[in-house]
């Protein structure tokens, strides 16, 4: 599927989820103080100011990467969802129903005893293939059959709505064949990024020994596989030029496609994959040039290497203790720095909810999701659209010609909250209760015969792209659909018994950053219809990028991990929704009664509380490797600066907590960001 634009939280985060449990209905704190610094000052830095004795005080769990307030929710609904999971494990006798698929896939899981005397047993019918291949030309039928049981590879491909037809669908063809977070790991040369290439290798290495081969001869794959990567790296785009919707919108012909890779035989691989297409969208040609000279000029065993290592390494969570342990050893701890695995449950919990997320889905919403939630919801939603229609027809910046339009696709906006109206179905799923791998082979294989019967077919804009338990939300511009899913809808985001300035503070600048993405640097690209159609001025388009450059500067000035810089380019989208998500839902909560008045509650304004409510959703602290991780590839800012970033171009804030010019946090009118 193409990626949907993350509203809230960094991938690395995204994990299985529930709804709130009834039993927390009777909470009447809704804001702690005890986590606040107040020998901070408000105006030198907020994030410290609201958070720095809980950042004093708190360690991470050796079992996390880091801990704060999503992951405190997050552990939370993971107790939820194995309630839900342990009844449907032992109410599974109805073969084909929802619990007895949900049930089984999870008893799978947690049968180590049976995973454990399998070993790689599962794993040896694909790495039997692979010896088997005696050319490139081998090469590519293989990776071209693997497409319908989930061990497809050489070609990034997925079919998705047409940028440019949002109602048809299309082939898409992106680069892939790297294993590292990004092209730029291969080719960094600082220490940390040193560390992480030696332990990539030792990874690599340390499969080919559990699959049998003797350390030297493991070594010397291990390092001609990151060769392999490296040359394929060079092809790749970064992730700020994969930004750019236009320029990652290349439409061919299945001929001029097949002129760009003359040695790859297109009509056998797409006969394969069961494709049927006479145009495909190829979002990075270079990489595709390049994997068509790479796949001559190397030596055909170290292709076959690499497809081997990858075999092992994206199965290596389903196999026994030693492969998992292999796996963790670099993903969780060199790369991550997570001391230790997490609880078995919770690790199966999340591929239950990743592999039938919408059966899991229907038993969740029906014990943890109450109608009065969803309304309330849409109320809010309904309440920041028309607050950010008041914004726009106020713009001064802007034509009323591109005004026009920027209105007319925030009325387009598709609202979809707690749950999708129709379910997905898993009849030709096959899940037993002692197969963990077959049963992700089922899962996978469904999904492809899923995702294939879409050529030829119009766009289902009912589908989602979350599961309901899912702790996010997110914009999705070829839909221009906002989405809620269930499972953020609850503290410390929302809660119907909190006050409206913790509500607005929270899920309403989530809803408000969600409706931003429709106008950030990719979003304001498509149209009210989907499509990705210049509808701006010229004149328009250049002040609201001169509007935005100074937004990219502000953010490019801060710094982590001495003096590790934020990318301010990668993160645009993110931090613009940041701001104009923060001002929208404060204008939001000013037309409510409490937001018109000043009673305090536990010694904070209305005004201040909502400040408050927003820092306490980014309380959080994070290994160093993950920050890392994170800042390299993430388009999110890190925490402290998703709070410090649209507060300091807020005067409402400056008013609230009598922030002055010499505060750390200060910047002039003419450095604000004043976009939406």
């Amino acid at each position: 599927m193409r990626p949907i634009k993350l509203g809230l939280i960094a991938a690395v985060m995204l994990t299985v989820t529930a709804c709130k449990n009834k039993s927390d209905q009777s909470q009447t704190v809704f804001f702690d103080k005890s986590g606040m610094d107040t020998t901070v000052k408000p105006g030198d830095n907020f994030f410290l100011y609201a958070n720095g004795k809980w950042l004093k005080n708190t360690k991470i769990p050796a079992s996390e990467t880091g801990w704060g307030s999503f992951y405190v929710l997050r552990d939370k609904n993971e107790a939820n969802i194995h309630q839900l999971l342990d009844y449907a494990a032992a109410h599974d006798d109805t073969t084909g129903s929802i619990n007895q698929k949900v049930g089984d896939l999870y008893k799978s899981g947690m049968d180590t005893a049976a995973i454990e005397k399998l070993g790689y047993d599962p794993v040896k019918p694909q790495l039997t293939k692979i010896a088997a291949v005696k050319d490139y030309k081998d090469l590519v039928k293989l990776a071209a059959d693997g497409f319908k049981t989930g061990d497809g590879f050489l070609f990034g491909f997925y079919i998705s709505p047409d940028d440019r037809i949002s109602t048809k669908n299309a082939a898409h063809f992106d680069q892939t064949g790297l294993n590292l977070p990004d092209r730029d790991y291969y080719f960094k040369t600082d220490t940390a990024s040193k560390k992480i290439l030696d332990g990539y290798v030792k990874y690599i290495a340390k499969l080919f020994t559990l699959a049998g081969v003797d350390p030297a001869t493991a070594a010397a794959k291990a390092s001609g596989i990151l060769k392999l990567e490296t040359a394929i790296a060079a092809s790749h785009l970064t992730p700020v030029q994969l930004r750019d919707p236009v320029k990652n919108y290349n439409k061919f012909t299945f001929a001029d496609f097949q002129k760009q890779v003359p040695d790859i035989d297109l009509t056998d691989a797409f006969n394969r994959m069961s494709l049927k297409a006479d145009t495909v969208l190829v979002g990075q040609p270079a990489y595709y040039k390049a994997l068509n000279g790479l796949l001559k000029s190397q030596p055909i065993d170290l292709w076959k290497d690499k497809a081997t290592f990858e075999a092992l390494s994206g199965a290596s969570t389903y196999l026994s203790k030693a492969f998992r342990d292999a796996h963790f050893d670099f993903f969780g701890k060199v790369l991550n720095g997570q001391k230790q695995q997490r609880d078995r449950w919770k690790l199966v919990s999340e591929d239950v909810d990743n592999g039938l997320g919408e059966l899991l889905g229907q038993l969740y919403v029906q014990k943890y999701f109450p109608p009065d939630a969803k309304k309330r919801m849409l109320d809010l939603v309904n309440n920041l659209q028309a607050v950010y229609r008041e914004r726009i027809e106020k713009l001064d910046w802007m034509s009323a010609e591109t005004k026009k339009r920027a209105l007319e696709k925030l009325a387009a906006f598709t609202k979809k909250i707690g749950y999708p109206d129709k379910w997905k179905k898993y009849d030709d799923v096959q899940i037993s209760k002692d197969a963990y791998y077959q049963d992700e082979q089922s899962i996978a294989a469904h999904n492809y015969r899923e995702m294939i019967k879409k050529m030829g077919k119009p766009v289902d804009r009912s589908e989602w792209g979350m599961t309901p338990p899912t702790i996010d939300a997110y914009n999705n511009p070829l839909f221009n659909e906002i989405v809620f899913p269930a499972g953020i809808l609850q503290s410390p985001f929302f809660d119907k018994d909190a006050d409206d300035a913790l509500n607005y503070g929270a899920i309403g600048v989530v809803i408000g950053h969600e409706m931003t993405h429709g106008f950030d640097d990719e979003g304001r690209q498509y149209d009210k219809d989907g499509n990705l159609k210049d509808w701006w001025t010229p004149e328009d388009a250049a002040k609201f990028k001169a509007r935005v450059k100074v937004l990219i500067n502000q953010y490019s000035q801060y710094t982590i991990l001495n003096n590790l810089h934020v990318n301010g380019e990668l993160t645009q989208g993110e931090n613009l929704a940041d701001v104009g998500g923060a001002m929208i839902a404060y204008q939001a909560f000013k037309n409510t009664p409490e937001g018109k008045s000043d009673t305090k509650i536990d010694g904070f304004t209305p005004d201040q509380r909502f400040f408050l409510s927003l820092t306490r959703v980014w309380q959080s602290k994070i290994t160093d490797e993950s920050a890392r991780v994170r800042i390299n590839v993430d388009p999110h800012s890190p925490a402290m600066y998703r709070v410090i970033g649209p507060f300091t171009n807020m005067p409402e804030f400056y008013k609230a907590f009598n922030i002055k010019p010499g505060d750390k946090m200060y910047r002039p009118d003419s450095l604000r960001v004043k976009v939406w």
